[in-house]
């Protein structure tokens, strides 16, 4: 007898973040299978579960996703409520579809639970809308690291430099510096204003301001932070919050 699978949104970490649902999901789960940026108290939630890591970190060891997927289906098929904890949103940048084609290829049910973007968490911490009125009429999301770790090379570079859109970077802090000078290359101010949230709504929370070619030398001067940190750019909203610090230059 099958069991039931729940890919479950944790948000950037903040249980008060969690949907109702997501909640109920944990409270109720047998087996939760859980990423590294969901390790913190939201697994209290899951008080009668078997607790499982399977996170992925860059430059640190992490289970395989052909194991991952194994782990799921073993518990399902053992008849188990599984609760697949993703961090952010299940379907942004979360290797989802994997996990997806596995469960559906073995008939089990499942289900999805949407939740808390890190996007709408880092911008709503930094006090910054994401649309402005004729200043900012779209907001696109990339990744900054390929299969390989690098930029990826096959790059919409007029899309990426346009001076009207908000640009949010996942996984960009090793390739920033390069796709900064591409885009400045290709026609974006280098004044343009950039923020960059590490560890957001966590005790580690860290937001920087300043300009694309600061947050470039920042980066390229000081390396990565090993907080996992997304990366804003375009046509921002001023942010005054004492708690957002000025990059230097």
């Amino acid at each position: 007898m099958s069991g039931f699978v729940s890919f479950v949104s944790s948000g950037p970490g903040d249980p008060d973040l969690l949907t109702r649902r997501a909640a109920d999901r944990l409270a109720r789960a047998d087996v939760v299978l859980y990423d590294d940026l969901s390790s913190g108290p939201i697994l209290a939630l899951a008080a009668q579960a078997a607790l499982i890591p399977v996170g992925k970190r860059a430059g640190r060891p992490s289970a395989k996703q052909e194991a991952v997927n194994a782990l799921i289906l073993e518990h399902a098929r053992a008849g188990r409520r599984v609760v697949r904890l993703k961090s952010g949103d299940a379907g942004m940048f979360g290797r989802l579809e994997e996990e997806l084609t596995a469960v559906r290829g073995a008939g089990i049910a499942f289900e999805i639970v949407p939740g808390v973007s890190s996007v709408n968490a880092a911008a709503a911490e930094a006090g910054l809308p994401l649309t402005r009125r004729l200043t900012a009429r779209r907001v696109q999301y990339l990744t900054g690291a390929d299969v390989t770790g690098k930029l990826p090379q096959d790059l919409n570079w007029a899309a990426l430099a346009d001076p009207h859109a908000v640009t949010v970077i996942f996984m960009g802090q090793r390739s920033f510096p390069d796709l900064a000078a591409g885009l400045i290359a290709h026609g974006l101010p280098a004044d343009t204003p950039a923020l960059i949230a590490e560890a957001i709504t966590q005790p580690g929370q860290r937001l920087r301001r300043g300009t694309v070619a600061q947050l470039a030398e920042a980066l390229r001067r000081d390396g990565p932070s090993t907080a996992p940190a997304l990366i804003f750019y375009g046509p921002l909203a001023a942010i005054s919050d004492a708690a957002v610090e000025v990059l230097a230059g």
